[in-house]
């Protein structure tokens, strides 16, 4: 791929990355938890609830659907009783 100079790109163009031990990498993923806003109890419980109202509701439409398409289909092949 070329970059905006017209020069072409190569991995070995990237220097390599310092690698670190398991106990830096892990104290740093710590300290980026800690920079998280993480969501209140209240939050959590309204959006897992709207989840699952749009659940049900998804399901009530294709059901709907589902079985509109099932009469008309029955219909237009003389399957149905």
């Amino acid at each position: 791929m070329k970059n905006p100079t017209g020069t072409s790109e190569t991995a070995s163009s990237n220097p390599p990355k310092k690698r670190i031990g398991p106990i830096t990498f892990f104290s740093q993923v710590r300290a980026e938890g800690r920079k998280v806003t993480w969501t209140t109890r209240k939050e959590t419980m309204v959006a897992s609830i709207m989840v699952v109202v749009m659940v049900v509701v998804a399901a009530i439409f294709f059901y709907a659907t589902d079985s509109v398409v099932k009469l008309a289909v029955g219909f237009a092949t003389g399957i149905w009783h």
